[in-house]
């Protein structure tokens, strides 16, 4: 039972679903993120939703990154065990 299923999602709501993210340099995420579970610390190279890529440096084992990422990169990205939010 979900008491929420009729609420509305929201920028600030908790995510609704998720996946694996596989770094790659040419594929694009399936869906734009609303965040980034980093499960293994490192670096990120991601190319969020506008356009801008940009790199993460040193984030740590458990962080969540609340970023609208349209990809994730092979090349730059050291961080393993990532999850996509949505």
């Amino acid at each position: 039972m979900d008491k929420f299923a009729n609420f509305p999602t929201t920028p600030i709501s908790p995510a609704r679903g998720g996946a694996q993210v596989t770094p790659d340099d040419a594929t694009p995420l399936t869906q734009v993120s609303r965040a980034l579970y980093v499960g293994q610390g490192g670096d990120i190279a991601a190319t969020l939703a506008d356009g801008d890529t940009v790199t993460f440096e040193a984030v740590p084992s458990g962080a969540i990154l609340p970023i609208r990422a349209a990809s994730v990169s092979a090349t730059g990205t050291t961080a393993e065990a990532i999850v996509a939010l949505w």
